[in-house]
């Protein structure tokens, strides 16, 4: 098992600064370890957020919820939707009465991708909490917001 103290070589004044730093250094590390995940897919995953907003949503929605819904709020979730469009996961249609609005809708080849992904058990560093651990974790993480 990790310790961020010997992972960084060094020493906190307080419990709460090194569950801080820990919280911070386990996020990059979480960052890179899905960034791996993804890049088989060709996609990131701020792209792959989106396709699960838009598959939950089950029919069209604005753009503009999309980015509301987002786990990290991306200040490039348009360019980010303009490639899933490119890659063909997900269309986007103007609105008939205010040219400003988009809607974006989750195609066929897009919910095909993430039950692909759904399906690929590869989360191996997972692994190493309990679903009880996980419980807590989660728990602790939404008592710190």
């Amino acid at each position: 098992m990790g310790d961020i103290s010997k992972d960084i070589n060094s020493k906190f004044v307080s419990n709460k600064l090194k569950a801080l730093i820990n919280i911070k250094y386990t996020a990059n590390w979480l960052n890179s370890k899905e960034n791996d995940f993804f890049k088989p897919y060709g996609i990131s995953p701020q792209q792959y957020n989106i396709l699960r907003i838009l598959r939950g949503a089950k029919d069209k929605i604005k753009v503009q919820i999309v980015k509301d819904r987002m786990i990290e709020r991306a200040p490039n979730a348009t360019r980010l939707m303009d490639k899933l469009c490119d890659k063909g996961l997900i269309k986007r249609e103007r609105c008939d009465h205010d040219r400003r609005v988009v809607y974006v809708k989750i195609i066929k080849t897009g919910l095909e991708l993430l039950s692909t992904i759904d399906n690929n058990e590869n989360l191996s560093f997972l692994e190493n909490i309990t679903e009880k651990e996980a419980i807590t974790l989660s728990d602790l993480l939404d008592k710190i917001r």
